[in-house]
């Protein structure tokens, strides 16, 4: 396994094309992309807050130089969810402590039956992460995606969330995520994706891009699995300025380098593994309309 996934890893980031509108813009800044449906660009590192921002106060306090760094090297999107525990209340108090409510793009879910359960879940969700208004809202794993789409949509209306949006983890829900991009208006669609879980890439990928739907991956490192495979392997040769110096950068430029896909968040609560992922939004990305001659044996590996 460590052999094939090593082998794909570099024959997908050799390949390195110019920069494009599609790959965002190179320079000194972190690399960003548009969302499709308003053009606002985005970075394409973002910061995900499951079980590591579910602290107290002493742990919060360690969370803080996370936070600052993130923001200060050019991150924006922060996603949370009130099934993290403390998550958002943790990512309100440091938001507001450090002063980056304005700068970062919060986002966060809904993951309850029922419109009335559904609004009273937003707005607990506001007031935990100190938010008049909510820059993305997702339909969590698709529960009562209908009802809360329903709301949402009532909500960007009135600007109390800027960005609609759904999420699933799970590949055998692709079918249904599937239906709800082609029925329903959504923004952002949040889903699985790494070298390790590429179901996306046959259908949903594609859809999404067609529609116009922004795509945030979350598990970019299939779950930690491929880092503690590839963490034995030397890195690839990549005469062509990747610019990779650690695995955690290939397997996060892998993921940007689909067309499709406009951020990932990977999770940390450590500063030195902060500082790595977000060089993953710097120089070039892997050009994916390249042949990839080695990633069909790791898609079963």
């Amino acid at each position: 396994m460590l052999r094939l996934i090593g082998g794909t890893v570099a024959a997908a980031s050799l390949p390195i094309g110019a920069a494009t509108a599609q790959s965002g813009r190179e320079s000194s800044a972190m690399l960003t992309r548009a969302i499709p449906s308003s053009g606002e660009e985005l970075p394409v590192i973002g910061l995900g807050t499951w079980q590591v921002f579910d602290v107290g106060a002493s742990g919060e306090a360690a969370l803080e130089p996370v936070l600052a760094e993130f923001a200060k090297n050019g991150g924006r999107i922060v996603d949370s969810s009130p099934m993290y525990g403390r998550a958002e209340e943790v990512v309100g108090d440091l938001s507001a402590k450090l002063k980056l409510r304005d700068s970062l793009f919060l986002a966060t879910k809904v993951w309850t039956r029922g419109k009335q359960a559904g609004i009273e879940s937003m707005e607990h969700s506001l007031a935990r992460m100190q938010a008049k208004r909510m820059d993305l809202m997702q339909v969590h794993n698709l529960v009562d995606v209908n009802t809360h789409l329903g709301t949402l949509r009532e909500w960007k209306q009135e600007g109390r969330v800027r960005y609609i949006g759904i999420t699933h983890y799970n590949a055998s829900a692709l079918p249904e995520v599937e239906r709800v991009l082609k029925s329903q208006p959504v923004d952002f669609l949040q889903i699985n994706y790494s070298m390790h879980e590429r179901e996306v890439e046959q259908r949903v990928l594609p859809l999404a891009q067609e529609k116009g739907v922004a795509v945030i991956i979350n598990r970019p490192f299939g779950g930690r699995d491929l880092l503690r495979l590839l963490g034995r392997a030397p890195l690839p040769n990549d005469p062509r300025g990747a610019e990779c110096a650690a695995w955690p950068q290939v397997l996060l430029k892998w993921g940007l380098g689909h067309h499709a896909v406009n951020c990932a968040i990977p999770v940390t609560n450590k500063l030195e593994h902060l500082i790595d992922n977000m060089k993953a939004g710097h120089g070039r990305l892997p050009d994916r309309d390249l042949p990839e001659p080695m990633t069909a044996p790791a898609a079963t590996a």
